[in-house]
């Protein structure tokens, strides 16, 4: 090899040397990048908070009540005021037999100002004055006991669905079973609005609302009640209260123990948690799954770097070789012209 063509390949040997370097270099940074993302990817497991199952225990409480007469009482809260006595509050419970309860709506036929369910007419609550206007008017014998029974019916209606002066229609229907007939009843206002009527029918456009007579649970409570006492047992559970009475007595009542879970919300929270612990999951194989190709990433750039390391020694090795031929070369010109 001529002395110009040595020196032009040991040129171009490191060339390439420098661009072996310079990829390295670049390979080097890539690698510090991916093992920062790889990093934050860790943080981020880390950080995360793992879902935990709710405990029924949190939901469950222990309740006590007791019974006077009729009235099933449940305790809401007791709180020592010392000297042995309690503040009380508990909630009163009990069933009203003569009760105004929703019952199924119905469709209703405006006949020029007269309404109509089915073929069975409606009458205002408490007009008995026309019994030829109702079929079971003629069924009634004492229409004045009647005319204060269904002022009863108002009276209810009224307090729970209306005002003072609201006015009712009704309607009975004969049950099929026993005979008796139950009475229906529909809001006035609700009844003659025109709005809610098809014009060429007299059909109601929907279900107007209706209501019955019937059982419904009636709730009071009785807040604050100062001066109470209560025996408990060995094991600290209360087994009977006294509260005092508005004569100056006391009365004392056997209290009742029970455990109640509050279901609704503890399977509220059991969702709440199958939520959380999916996306939890689902985050999880996300993270994992971006590390896997960060850490296959990673270990290609490895590869292509030993691939350069062997290449930079087999350019280093022929270059070596080609710097000694150029040596050669040297000598040789000096002793020709010595």
């Amino acid at each position: 090899m001529g002395m110009a063509a040595s020196q032009a390949r040991f040129l171009g040997l490191t060339a390439r040397k420098t661009n072996v370097e310079f990829e390295g270099q670049q390979i080097n940074q890539q690698r510090t990048t991916l093992s920062n993302q790889s990093a934050n990817y860790y943080n981020q497991l880390l950080g995360m908070s793992v879902p935990v199952a709710p405990s029924v225990e949190d939901y469950t409480k222990t309740v006590y009540t007791f019974n006077d007469g009729a009235l099933t009482n449940t305790i809401t809260s007791l709180v020592a005021t010392g000297n042995g006595e309690y503040t009380v509050s508990y909630l009163r419970e009990w069933n009203d037999d003569f009760a105004a309860v929703s019952a199924a709506t119905s469709i209703i036929t405006n006949d020029g100002g007269a309404y109509y369910v089915g073929d069975t007419p409606l009458r205002k609550l408490g007009d008995t004055a026309n019994p030829d206007d109702d079929p079971y008017l003629s069924t009634v014998d004492d229409l004045a006991g009647l005319k204060r029974e269904e002022q009863a019916y108002l009276d209810a209606l009224n307090e729970k669905y209306g005002d003072a002066n609201a006015e009712w229609y009704v309607r009975y229907v004969q049950n099929s079973t026993s005979g008796a007939y139950i009475p229906y009843f529909y809001k006035a206002s609700e009844v003659e609005d025109a709005t809610k009527y098809e014009t060429d029918t007299g059909r109601s456009i929907a279900n107007i609302n209706c209501y019955t007579m019937g059982t419904d649970k009636n709730v009071e409570e009785v807040k604050a009640l100062e001066g109470c006492k209560v025996e408990q047992d060995s094991t600290g559970r209360y087994i009977s209260i006294a509260l005092p009475q508005e004569d100056g007595t006391t009365v004392k009542y056997a209290l009742t123990t029970t455990t109640v879970t509050d279901q609704e919300k503890y399977d509220d929270a059991m969702n709440q948690y199958e939520y959380d612990k999916y996306l939890y999951d689902q985050t999880i194989q996300e993270i994992n799954a971006k590390i896997e190709i960060t850490q296959a990433e990673d270990k290609n750039l490895e590869l292509r770097l030993k691939q350069l390391d062997t290449e930079q020694n087999a350019i280093q090795t022929e270059m070596d070789a080609v710097e000694k031929v150029i040596e050669k070369n040297t000598e040789s010109t000096f002793k020709t012209f010595g």
